[in-house]
């Protein structure tokens, strides 16, 4: 049977006054499972705040929308409360707890993309959380409770039992939250809104990579991520993953059009894509965006921390390097026909203008 890589909206799982927690699921996106790949969307309000939590997966969360606070407690037991905006990346190991707060009246967005080869359900994210009613600590007596934190079980029932909610709460205006560090966001994040360009094409679009450089925690997390912007008509070269990585897409603003194709010179998919859209690209398999006239905007994964892509078109594309001979051959065209198609893109990269 063939995999439906279809672009999909996410479903909310739970949430409350304080917001809400989305998720994708693999039975409607069949490649989550097939690539092994996680993907939830965390959105709070004013007061919100997510509890404390740890996950099985390792991920790469991105900030859609917003500002906020975000406590990580890494495996050596240090807290880091870092402040995050939108376009911040931050990379998740494996073992880290986190908690999410927004204090400001913008809703608080973020993308939670990740592999789950170590989840307990393929392509799916597992929270496990410290308190609320699906706490870890409710599934103990209050015996073992007691004796794990050393007071006496009246005061361990209270602790267990007091927080009514599920995952996420609202807080009072007068609670008050541990105020961000500037020195916790070393190494914890980046904003990839204002990080250095990677590639940046004049009327084509622009590229922020992010890999062990510029954020070392993703070679923890065994993920590579980028943000691109495709402008108003412009075209992503087709290209692919050339070590064997999927490519988990997630569609930030405007729309456009997108072609993957197959084993066999097959097209897979052929479809429109819109804000909130997530979509994977299987290993090899190639695919081109073209954007709408307001252009297009997307947040990817790659599975693998320092991906390497093949191009097969512009200056830096794989024809370019073949020798003139071996095209004419491979294309079964005169040698006039051949010059014409290599003197082509000869100075556009990975984005190209819209035609004038």
């Amino acid at each position: 049977m063939e995999l439906d890589l279809s672009p999909k909206l996410s479903k909310k799982i739970y949430g409350g006054e304080g917001g809400s927690y989305h998720s994708w699921n693999p039975s409607e996106l069949p490649m989550l499972k097939e690539g092994n790949i996680g993907a939830a969307k965390l959105s709070l309000e004013k007061y919100g705040f997510a509890l404390p939590r740890y996950s099985d997966s390792s991920k790469v969360a991105y900030v859609l929308q917003g500002e906020g606070v975000a406590g990580i407690v890494l495996p050596e037991q240090e807290e880091k409360v870092i402040a995050i905006k939108k376009g911040d990346a931050i990379a998740l190991p494996f073992g880290v707890v986190t908690w999410w707060y927004n204090k400001e009246d913008t809703e608080l967005t973020v993308l939670f993309l990740g592999e789950t080869s170590k989840a307990h359900k393929r392509g799916e994210f597992t929270d496990f959380f410290l308190t609320g009613t699906n706490g870890i600590f409710t599934g103990f007596t209050p015996e073992f409770v007691s004796r794990a934190w050393d007071l006496p079980e009246d005061v361990v029932k209270t602790l267990v039992s007091n927080q009514s909610s599920k995952g996420i709460v609202k807080l009072s205006e007068s609670h008050k939250m541990p105020e961000p560090k500037k020195e916790h966001r070393d190494g914890m994040a980046l904003n990839c809104e204002e990080a250095p360009l990677d590639v940046d094409i004049k009327g084509g679009g622009k590229v922020v990579v992010l890999n062990t450089k510029n954020l070392p925690l993703v070679g923890e997390v065994g993920l590579g991520a980028d943000l691109v912007r495709l402008y108003g008509k412009a075209m992503c070269s087709p290209g692919f993953s050339c070590d064997s990585a999927y490519q988990v897409t997630y569609i930030v603003r405007g729309s456009g059009r997108v072609q993957v194709v197959g084993v066999d010179g097959k097209r897979v998919l052929e479809t429109r894509i819109t804000a909130g859209n997530l979509f994977i690209v299987p290993r090899f398999f190639v695919v081109s965006k073209i954007a709408d006239d307001d252009g297009l905007e997307w947040f990817s994964i790659i599975s693998t921390p320092n991906p390497v892509f093949t191009h097969l078109a512009g200056k830096t594309s794989v024809w370019k390097a073949l020798s003139p001979q071996v095209l004419e051959a491979a294309f079964k065209v005169p040698t006039e026909i051949e010059q014409q198609f290599r003197s082509t893109r000869t100075s556009d990269e990975i984005f190209f203008p819209p035609p004038n």
